[in-house]
């Protein structure tokens, strides 16, 4: 088979429960890798199994093998309802409202789903893990609704959602169109299960959609806190600022790593520049204002935030965080089961919020550059909004509108949700993670710093401009240029809802990715 976006040859994620690069996660998401179980996993995945398989036979009593769930744990549930107890769970709990995750959402769940139980602490069987991975490897996705997930026994209605297909039952995206589950399993020449004692717990217990939507979320920010980089150096220029504040001597002296990366990547951008030259000497600017000089300190605390935030992310990925537990000990079907709270959404809740401020405040530093663009009391001789014709054309003006309005939302958003926790399941879970929601804000904040970014690369191409026949830095310039294939100078009034789209699905796209260190 080849990549749906690059029509090469697949490479293979072998899955051992092993943490995973958000890069990997993304690899699958978008179709570029396929997966399968490594082969070490089998043995594992059986021992846990046999583990469920002896305390089912020998009649013990066990939270979620033969007991009912939540509040109702103290009902003891007999052998021969069993798979009517897995079933139902799975019914009662597809409880997903709004509107679907985007199909690399999806991938990206069914992906962590699969990796997390080939660790072999589940007590499923080999087979269920080998349908997951024919659903990613077929192309067969679930439709998951986007909300109803509060984050405490894990993302329990959207990894409902994707449970009902393993059973064939629900809905699927397959073949460019939605179809029910049972017709594309047919089409893909797949078999639904029977689920078996303990298998629909195992599937709803866990963090895989707010690791899904928050880790693939992630992953833009990154890029997107590194192509501010680029930006600012562009607003920089036109603005004809200093460079000095990026000396590494000063962030040397305030060795925040994330700091001093931003400064290195911002050296990098300015080098050989004929505007920086042409204001070396005789400048009666002492320094410049916040946004442009504390460029590494608050790009590069985004940095440090963002690192963080992986760091959290990808140690999920590799995290078993169902309930219960099964821990193999020598001996056949020897092993204990033991209850804890591995599903609750604590640490990815407040790592996401931590996100959402940090890619809020690029945004807030970005605003205030474009605004130092446009603003002619400000903007050292540029054009009034960065017009031809001022007055008779008003430029760029509400471009900056649009990005104080996208700035704004960002704020609301940013507001924490891990700081919120409504008790649940008849007060049993009664502190939750709110953690897909956080995941869910901070892709939309995301999304509008895209669009933030694109209105600053624009208006800085246009400023550098205006400073012509001088060059900006060698970077710079070929940003500009590139810019500029994009999105044709603005020489009078036109609609650029447009060009900021454009702008904004090339960063999304990697478009720029060169410029992004």
């Amino acid at each position: 088979m080849v990549s749906m976006t690059t029509g090469l040859p697949l490479g293979v994620l072998e899955l051992d429960g092993q943490p995973l690069s958000l890069e990997q996660v993304s690899q699958v998401a978008t179709g570029s890798m396929r997966v399968a179980i490594a082969p070490g996993a089998n043995q594992r995945i059986a021992a846990a199994q046999a583990v469920v398989e002896r305390i089912v036979t020998s009649n013990e009593s066990a939270y979620g093998i033969n007991t009912g769930f939540g509040k109702l744990s103290d009902v003891r549930i007999g052998i021969e309802d069993l798979q009517q107890l897995q079933r139902n769970l799975v019914r009662s709990h597809a409880c997903g409202l709004g509107e679907p995750l985007e199909e690399a959402e999806v991938r990206a769940m069914l992906l962590l789903r699969a990796n997390v139980l080939t660790k072999g602490l589940s007590g499923v069987r080999y087979q269920l893990i080998e349908l997951l991975v024919a659903l990613l490897n077929s192309r067969v996705h679930p439709v998951i609704p986007s909300k109803g997930s509060v984050g405490a026994s894990g993302d329990l209605a959207p990894l409902a959602h994707l449970a009902l297909v393993l059973i064939g039952e629900g809905e699927v995206f397959f073949e460019d169109a939605r179809m029910p589950a049972q017709a594309a399993l047919g089409k893909a020449g797949l078999t639904p299960l029977v689920l078996e004692a303990k298998e629909g717990l195992a599937l709803l217990n866990g963090t895989q959609a707010m690791a899904a939507v928050g880790g693939l979320a992630v992953l833009r920010a990154v890029r997107v806190n590194r192509l501010f980089d680029l930006a600012g150096a562009m607003a920089l220029e036109a603005l004809r600022g200093t460079p000095v504040a990026f000396d590494e001597r000063i962030h040397q002296a305030r060795p925040h790593p994330g700091q001093m990366q931003a400064a290195a990547h911002l050296r990098a951008l300015l080098r050989d520049s004929e505007i920086r030259e042409s204001h070396r000497v005789n400048d009666p600017r002492v320094q410049d204002a916040y946004c442009l000089r504390c460029m590494p300190q608050v790009h590069g605390a985004a940095r440090g935030a963002l690192e963080h935030v992986r760091e959290v992310i990808e140690i999920e990925t590799g995290s078993a965080t169902d309930n219960p537990l099964i821990f193999c000990e020598p001996g056949p079907g020897a092993g204990e089961v033991l209850s804890g709270g591995n599903f609750h959404g604590a640490p990815l809740g407040l790592a996401l919020d931590y996100a959402a401020i940090a890619v809020t405040d690029l945004m807030s530093i970005s605003e205030r550059r474009i605004d130092r663009l446009i603003n002619p009391d400000v903007n050292e001789g540029l054009p009034a909004f960065l017009a031809e014709k001022p007055g008779l054309s008003s430029g760029l003006m509400i471009a900056h509108v649009a990005a104080a309005a996208l700035l704004n939302e960002a704020k609301v958003l940013a507001h924490p949700a891990s700081v919120d926790s409504l008790p649940t399941s008849g007060g049993k879970e009664d502190h939750v993670s709110m953690g897909m929601t956080a995941a869910l804000k901070l892709k939309q904040i995301v999304d509008n710093a895209e669009k933030v970014l694109a209105i600053e690369l624009m208006t800085a191409a246009q400023g550098l401009e205006y400073r012509r026949p001088l060059r900006a830095g060698t970077e710079i310039e070929r940003a500009r240029q590139f810019v500029r294939t994009l999105v044709p100078r603005l020489d009078e009034d036109r609609v650029i809802a447009g060009d900021i789209e454009r702008l904004a699905k090339g960063i999304r796209d990697g478009d720029f990715d060169s410029w992004s260190a």
